[in-house]
């Protein structure tokens, strides 16, 4: 035998991260009890859901159809099990298992997973954010009518999800797509729960009753933080035993009452320096009691300066490009003929339509004759500012409200408030991941509604282990007050863990005449190792 058929030189990169954080949550052992362990089988579904998430977080574009050739060349023994080879991950059996996760319950398993990092972890659960996205997908997934049209369901559905179109976050109304209702803790961006629902969804119909759910399954007093879409009547009275903090659309007429005519407070200058502290300098608020729906609550109005002036620099494009389109509409009224009063006067209607902070209005309906000596009506008009309308709007400019239903001996201070609802970001973070284009899931490759469920699930799950180790690193390096050099050479606290993904890429599993060992790790790794749950150290150390 010669020296180079002794050697085998497989890559370990960041993968012993991603598959040392699996095991650390006790993924593998969770998905066996649940599903059960066939000794006649090769692989279990267990360590077949652990093959997708690392391939998942690998990032790397590829198929399932190509699935097993990811492992062709990594150290997948290392990382799966002894005797676990790459031909074993064939689509055949990953959508066996897809198909065993969907009918045991994915709500049930993606919980039952949270529960148990929250209890490991520590995770502080005082705020939760909730949002919606939605993702397209190409394909027919056609479904029975009947199934359709079935009465009111619960929010945790029974029946597959219905992919058709509907508001498009992605903007592609053309393709059919489903919706992703995500919430995350404020500690760490952390995924709490998972739904995935039909493409043509509201959000005003279904968060409500989310929350109502999410409360069910994870029995902890947290605050639930939510966009507009929550605030309805009929949201609030749903979840009125619940804590909040939502913002007011501008539609309801209270709020439209309250940013015209409320002033906000100056701030005092022993207020500014704290404020500072807390990045809030260019904010200021005032706080109302009101009662809406039935749920007294506080209302804080707030002012942003930087988008005070954002909103008023739109304004005055708006209203330039508004005269310059009612300039036109102007001329084509004026030069048109008409048979009757009432079809310059519907005509002059829908071109007001189109215009928001302008108007063309009637002067004068002149009858006069055509070329032709047939009686014919021209419209004399000019253009007018909605004075009233860009007043609203410039009054409004730079202000939301804020609504939370904790007063009293629950009340929150006024900066905390705000501070907790800019942490909504949390669930458009956790968005972003999951429709990174590096990541294994930019398209979807399977053809039934009940696979989008599964593989939406599994994305999720990629999502919380990335989140926890970027939380646990960063948590690590603050404790002790050391950090790491980032993309730029520049020490940061709060690297990302993909940096830590790209500083570990050249690490190889090696065995060389029997003896295996793991080549290319610096000190700079070894000490991020440090940083990590023991179950990561294992694949290195």
């Amino acid at each position: 035998m010669s020296y180079l058929e002794e050697i085998q030189v497989k890559n370990l990169d960041h993968l012993g991260i991603v598959a040392g954080l699996i095991d650390e949550i006790g993924i593998v052992k969770i998905i066996n009890n649940k599903l059960g362990i066939d000794v006649r089988e090769k692989i279990s579904a267990g360590t077949v859901v652990k093959s997708i998430l690392i391939n998942g977080l690998g990032f790397v574009s590829r198929p399932l159809y190509l699935f097993s050739q990811f492992f062709q060349d990594k150290a997948i023994e290392k990382l799966l099990g002894e005797r676990i080879k790459p031909d074993y991950l064939n689509d055949d059996k990953i959508g066996r298992v897809m198909d065993e996760l969907y009918k045991y319950g994915l709500n049930d398993i993606f919980i039952e997973v949270v529960l148990e990092v929250i209890k490991k972890f520590k995770i502080d659960l005082k705020y939760s954010h909730l949002d919606s996205t939605s993702f397209h997908l190409d394909g027919e997934y056609k479904r029975e009518e009947d199934k359709e049209k079935q009465e009111e369901e619960k929010i945790i559905k029974e029946r597959p999800i219905s992919i058709k179109k509907g508001y498009s976050r992605d903007h592609r109304p053309d393709l059919k797509q489903c919706v992703l209702d995500l919430i995350t803790s404020q500690d760490g961006d952390i995924p709490l729960f998972v739904r995935v629902g039909d493409g043509n969804e509201s959000d005003k119909a279904v968060f409500g009753k989310v929350l109502v759910e999410f409360k069910k399954q994870i029995k902890f007093d947290s605050i639930m933080v939510c966009d507009s879409a929550l605030y309805g009547q009929e949201n609030l009275q749903l979840i009125q035993h619940l804590k909040w903090i939502t913002r007011v659309p501008m539609t309801i007429k209270k709020a439209k009452e309250l940013v015209q005519n409320i002033e906000v407070e100056e701030v005092k200058d022993e207020d500014k320096e704290k404020r500072s502290d807390l990045n809030l300098e260019s904010y200021t608020w005032k706080e109302e009691i009101v009662t809406y729906g039935g749920i007294k609550q506080t209302w804080l109005i707030v002012l942003s300066e930087k988008r005070q002036k954002s909103d008023l620099e739109k304004l005055e494009k708006q209203l330039s490009q508004e005269e310059k389109k009612s300039q036109k509409f102007l001329k084509e009224i004026q030069s048109e003929e008409f048979e009757h009063p009432q079809a310059a006067r519907y005509k002059l209607k829908a071109i007001n339509k189109k215009l928001r902070l302008l108007e063309i209005k009637e002067v004068e309906l002149i009858e006069t004759y055509s070329k032709k000596k047939e009686k014919i009506y021209k419209m004399i008009s000019l253009i007018i500012k909605k004075d009233e309308e860009i007043s609203r709007k410039t009054e409004e400019a730079g202000k939301i409200i804020l609504a939370t239903n904790l007063v009293e001996e629950n009340k929150l201070e006024a900066s905390e408030i705000l501070i907790t609802y800019k942490n909504q970001q949390s669930t458009e973070r956790g968005f972003r991941f999951l429709k990174d284009p590096l990541f294994f899931t930019d398209s979807f490759f399977v053809e039934k509604p009940e696979r989008i469920e599964t593989m939406l699930f599994l994305m999720s799950l990629c999502l919380l282990i990335y989140n926890l180790g970027q939380r646990e690193l960063r948590n690590c390096l603050k404790r002790v007050k050391k950090g790491i050099n980032n993309q730029v050479g520049k020490v940061t606290l709060r690297p990302t863990l993909r940096w830590i993904f790209q500083c570990f890429q050249g690490i190889h599993y090696v065995i060389l005449n029997g003896v295996k060992q793991i080549v290319n790790l610096t000190e700079e790794m070894r000490f991020i190792l440090s940083l990590l749950p023991a179950s990561c150290q294992r694949y290195y150390l």
